[in-house]
């Protein structure tokens, strides 16, 4: 391993790669050298805010220059970072900044139109109002040991689970992922996976970091921006959800866009229709596509490798990474052992027991089968979770706020086929009195990030139970 830290391998990005550009957003182009300078110096703000070595921070605001900065910065003063959903609510998001012990929240004011505040007693400090630009360059030492992010990741008990790793973890792992998706020095990298998320911070603003390349930051997936933005800056690398590869088919059909610059594709998080792979690959301009498997909990854990069919990439999300081992468990479940599971649960002992068994496998809910390359494919889930668009989603977290509903007596939520988004919620509701499914779906929307909010209602009398009481979903 060629650096100790992340911020070890940041600060030599410096050195690595000087004068070529290292972040483009909007009118703001920063060179790797001129992004470590911004680094140092935001580390030592946070220094002087009373930031300590172990301490934690939150960063709740959408993919920008400024997000970078303070992401690294905060690392090299020594810091640990909790990205915040920017889909969440205040509550949902207070609940996280809370239980993680943050010392300051970093927002963008405005963002959406929002103004951010954050629970009593934590700073707010809003990322674009010079805070960062503040301190004296600083460089703190930080062990490859010591933990590098808390992401939060809710759990079928409904509530968000903040999962610990370390610095090495995330170096080794996204180092090869740069050899997986064919990232380049040089590469032009559109983020559109939000930083927030393991893809968008580790093989986003890391791997564009190890590996050299410019990454610009988009906060809103807006299609005419990203067209815009892959024809004037000249994009290369462009990761996503099936939903942006449809939409640029639909742009290279009517043909007044140039994306002849687009060279590398990785796509996920839903089924991937093999014939998307094949138009991806042969009307497109891509020479790479790379699908594959991951989890909070242990990062990219499988991917697809070169010269896999369309078949391959499209049914399989490939073989595993090096170091890390697949195996499916007598009930179906995955079970994923190796360098990249997480360190544990924050401040949550017995739901890391349960996840992690004492042979050291992860339990990762998700069901699977192996072929006989060791190719593995992903079935279903074995809780119910189900993906919005790229979101994972928990009937039970979102359960649990409509029973908040002074209406609602008795509720149980599944995922349903959406041809848009892959899946969505749907709320099978037993009411106490009268309310509308407009009600309740507005209701939601005021309570929960977009992506939990039930699209539907069908009300009941009653809900199937079993001898327990457990709701029988799939009857549902």
């Amino acid at each position: 391993m060629k650096w100790e830290s992340v911020p070890q391998m940041v600060l030599s990005a410096a050195d690595r790669f000087g004068d070529a550009e290292a972040v483009v957003d909007g009118p703001l182009r920063l060179t790797f050298a001129e992004l470590t300078d911004r680094v140092r110096k935001a580390a030592g703000a946070f220094a002087s805010l009373g930031v300590e070595k172990g301490d934690r921070v939150a960063i709740w605001a959408p993919n920008s220059a400024e997000w970078m900065v303070a992401a690294f910065g905060l690392l090299t003063a020594g810091g640990v970072l909790v990205p915040v959903n920017t889909r969440f609510k205040a509550d949902e998001a207070h609940d996280i900044v809370t239980r993680s012990g943050a010392k300051a929240l970093l927002v963008q004011q405005g963002f959406l139109g929002l103004e951010f505040a954050g629970p009593p007693g934590v700073p707010v400090i809003d990322l674009k109002g010079g805070f960062l630009g503040s301190g004296r360059p600083l460089e703190r030492e930080v062990s490859g040991q010591d933990v590098c992010d808390i992401i939060f990741t809710s759990g079928t008990t409904g509530r968000p689970k903040g999962v610990l790793m370390s610095h090495a973890q995330n170096l080794r792992l996204f180092a090869e992922w740069c050899d997986l998706a064919d990232l380049r020095e040089g590469d032009r990298y559109l983020a559109v996976n939000p930083f927030f998320h393991m893809f968008g911070w580790k093989a986003g603003c890391i791997a564009s970091l190890i590996r050299g390349a410019t990454v610009l930051p988009v906060p809103v997936l807006d299609m005419d921006h990203v067209l815009d933005l892959v024809e004037r800056e000249r994009v290369t690398m462009l990761p996503g959800p099936p939903t942006l590869y449809h939409a640029l088919l639909q742009t290279r059909a009517r043909g007044d866009r140039d994306l002849s610059s687009l060279r590398a594709a990785v796509t996920g998080s839903a089924d991937i229709p093999v014939e998307l792979v094949r138009r991806i690959s042969t009307e497109l301009p891509f020479r790479s596509i790379m699908t594959g498997y991951g989890l909070t909990e242990a990062g990219t854990v499988t991917a697809s490798r070169a010269g896999d069919s369309f078949e391959d990439i499209a049914r399989t999300v490939g073989t595993p990474c090096e170091g890390l081992e697949v195996r499916i468990a007598a009930d179906g479940e995955v079970l994923v052992r190796g360098y990249s599971v997480m360190l544990g649960y924050l401040d949550d002992p017995a739901a890391t027991a349960e996840a992690i068994d004492k042979d050291g496998w992860l339990h990762t809910g998700d069901l699977g089968t192996l072929d006989d390359r060791g190719r593995l494919r992903i079935v279903g889930r074995k809780k119910d979770m189900f993906i919005v668009g790229g979101f994972n989603a928990y009937p039970a977290e979102i359960e649990g706020f409509l029973l908040e509903h002074p209406a609602v007596v008795q509720v149980a939520v599944v995922g349903v086929p959406d041809e848009r988004l892959g899946e969505v919620g749907k709320a099978f509701v037993v009411p106490r009195s009268p309310v509308s499914e407009g009600e309740l779906i507005a209701w939601s929307r005021e309570r929960m990030a977009g992506f939990k909010v039930p699209r539907s209602v069908e009300f009941r009398e009653e809900l199937p139970l079993t001898a327990t009481g457990k709701v029988l979903k799939d009857q549902l």
